[in-house]
């Protein structure tokens, strides 16, 4: 299976240097990956490295945890959009699930989607799957079934747990077939990246994905 063109080839360490972002963009044009996923200031120098190419460049709002207000997620979201992302990985509010606030996780992705489609940009829900019970897990998928997006994210890779095969086949099972999945979290070998695609995976946020499409064994953390 060639796996570059599920990858989004990400680099969102606190630390991230110019430097790192020009390797990454460089590594995703060489192996055709679809996109980058960077920090929000480095939103118009990778669409400068990347004009001309087929990837996309993607960022995170309110990331890692989600638990800034949605006013200001949509600031983000708006910059995010004039600086010309064409992906956004939003962090839905955690906090809310946990505490059973539906109507808040629901006011607050009806009050995101509209913004991002009418700029006719793509929408990546994180929900942090490792961190939720089955039940919420579910009602997660109808919920962001049902609001429009483009896919749910497992993770942001930042919780004590990442993306599993179980949590795809979940998502998969429980979303209506135009919502696409992306698995994210502590995917570093080509055998694991499979198994998340053949269990419906569209994407897949890897820091590693350069020894994952040459099926080389890796260690380290990852993304």
């Amino acid at each position: 299976m060639q796996l570059n063109h599920y990858i989004d080839h990400t680099i969102l360490k606190p630390t991230t240097l110019l430097s790192d972002i020009e390797k990454v963009c460089a590594e995703a044009k060489e192996y055709g990956f679809a996109a980058v996923c960077i920090p929000p200031p480095f939103i118009k120098i990778c669409k400068e490295i990347l004009q001309g190419t087929s990837v996309k460049v993607a960022t995170v709002i309110g990331f890692p945890f989600g638990y800034s207000a949605v006013e200001a997620k949509l600031a983000e979201i708006l910059l995010a959009m004039v600086d010309g992302v064409d992906e956004l990985d939003v962090v839905v509010n955690i906090m809310a699930i946990k505490n059973n606030d539906w109507l808040y996780v629901s006011n607050e992705i009806n009050h995101i989607i509209p913004v991002v489609k009418s700029k006719g940009k793509t929408i990546k829900v994180i929900i942090e799957s490792g961190v939720l019970t089955q039940d919420e897990l579910l009602r997660c998928c109808e919920l962001y079934g049902a609001a429009g997006i483009d896919y749910l994210k497992t993770s942001t890779g930042y919780a004590e747990k990442g993306a599993t095969v179980e949590a795809v086949r979940t998502m998969r099972k429980n979303l209506p077939p135009g919502v696409q999945i992306k698995a994210s979290g502590g995917i570093r070998t080509y055998e694991f990246a499979k198994e998340l695609v053949d269990a419906g995976a569209t994407r897949l946020g890897c820091s590693a994905s350069v020894a994952i499409v040459n099926q080389q064994p890796l260690t380290g953390t990852g993304y």
